[in-house]
């Protein structure tokens, strides 16, 4: 298996927290999801630690039963451009659907940013699993397409997405003002792009940036997922507890890379954590319990919920197993609620225990900077993981990470001490493949 010159590192932006009782936490920002001083400074640590993206995830549905970092929150593109101008080196990755947008709009949106930031851009492929975003876009709820026809439309969004990147090569823009020639017109490409559900003619109306093209995240653990992911990403993106799971899905990851047609190297596989960090593991054990006691069962049964359409959980008796769900949550997301409902099965557990497991979550990333340290040298070395996404609990976990564990890991030899390149490909350590305009075109004549 080919390896990287080093480990990678993200971090998650998450406002308020990502867990339903986060924002309570006195070491949080009430404010945190729509305050820019906030965003800018989780940004700068993160440079400080020379790590290579930051990420914002997203979501196009909201009720009153939310996470709070849900209902009110920026939107991804526009708090990563604001981001742009206050940073420097850091990647610059941002969440948007594939199911309720449409790709000229949203390949302009992410040329632009990857522009401006000097060719610092990612794009997260989701497709939204809610099903009643659908009536947030002058839909239906039966007009929101099942899992399997939300990749089929993703497979087709991001083909054009490649295309329209490639609408201009390198140095199509001549600029010359003695002969008057702007551009040459042999390096421009228009797409013609015709598929089942997207029409696109093109040419983008933005060139290239100093990256080629804005590098393709994909959090993708069901079957359906992980396939895309091999075909489409560069990086991809999952939560594994153990690291035995973590191992085997890597491998799975780089073994279907190979299948279809590429290098190992090109997809970086990347693992979600939320380190607890203490001086001694006694005082990191005390901050978990400080996060999870802010934690009611009644908001965790909401929390568990939204995985399951927003499922009303409370109907159910806490203290008997979990309820029999059928089919229930298949069409939405899909991997979370297939394993919450194995995990119950296999372990026998109440609801009461399953909703505050996924409420409040225990990280084995937890204790003193060498514990982390060491765990994350030993995923890293036996090809568990290229790298990890740091979701902290609290901003100050963020910090700690930082100030740390980077310097062990960097005393270590496996995470850089400086930046060695200007773009999220060059941290990253992926190739661009140029030409990408030819790609749509090949897959409509394979369909």
């Amino acid at each position: 298996m080919a390896t990287r010159k080093q480990l990678k590192l993200g971090t998650m932006i998450h406002g308020v927290g990502e867990k339903i009782s986060d924002w309570r936490h006195p070491n949080i920002p009430s404010d945190a999801s729509v305050n820019f001083e906030f965003y800018k400074e989780q940004a700068q640590v993160s440079e400080k630690g020379k790590f290579d993206f930051v990420f914002i995830a997203d979501a196009l549905y909201i009720n009153e039963k939310s996470n709070p970092h849900y209902l009110n929150r920026f939107e991804p593109l526009t708090i990563l451009s604001a981001l742009a101008a206050t940073t420097s080196h850091i990647g610059l990755v941002g969440t948007l659907s594939t199911t309720y947008s449409e790709p000229f709009s949203a390949a302009r949106q992410f040329a632009s940013l990857d522009m401006i930031s000097g060719g610092r851009a990612g794009w997260n492929v989701v497709t939204s699993g809610l099903e009643k975003t659908a009536l947030n876009f002058s839909k239906d709820i039966a007009d929101h397409p099942n899992h399997d026809n939300r990749y089929k439309m993703a497979y087709e969004f991001v083909d054009i997405m490649k295309g329209l990147w490639s609408s201009w090569e390198d140095d199509a823009f001549i600029r010359d003002k003695a002969s008057g020639q702007f551009f040459d017109t042999n390096k421009l490409h228009t797409l013609n792009y015709e598929g089942e559900f997207f029409s696109v003619q093109g040419p983008l109306n933005i060139g290239r940036s100093p990256q080629g093209q804005p590098v393709i995240f994909q959090a993708g653990s069901s079957s359906a997922g992980k396939t895309f992911s091999a075909r489409e990403a560069d990086v991809v993106f999952a939560i594994m507890p153990t690291i035995e799971e973590a191992s085997a899905y890597y491998q799975d990851m780089k073994r279907q890379t190979i299948e279809h047609g590429r290098k190992a190297e090109d997809l970086v596989v990347i693992q979600g954590i939320s380190p607890i960090i203490g001086e001694t593991m006694e005082e990191a054990e005390r901050k978990y319990e400080e996060i999870a006691r802010l934690v009611t069962i009644d908001q965790a049964l909401a929390f568990l919920g939204r995985h399951f359409e927003h499922h009303d959980f409370t109907q159910y008796p806490l203290d008997e197993l979990f309820p029999e769900l059928g089919s229930l949550g298949e069409n939405s997301f899909k991997s979370d609620t297939d394993r919450i409902k194995r995990i119950a099965r296999e372990e026998n557990l109440t609801l009461r225990e399953v909703a505050l497991r996924e409420a409040t979550p225990r990280t084995p990333f937890l204790g003193t900077p060498e514990k982390v340290a060491d765990l994350i040298q030993e995923w890293y070395e036996k090809e568990a993981v290229d790298g990890f996404m740091i979701i902290a609990n609290l901003p100050s976990e963020l910090t700690a990470f930082v100030e740390s564990v980077v310097p062990i890991l960097q005393a270590r030899g496996i995470f850089r001490e400086q930046y060695e390149g200007d773009t999220l490909r060059e941290h990253l350590e992926i190739d661009y493949v140029k030409n990408k305009h030819a790609r749509a075109r090949e897959y409509q004549l394979e369909k």
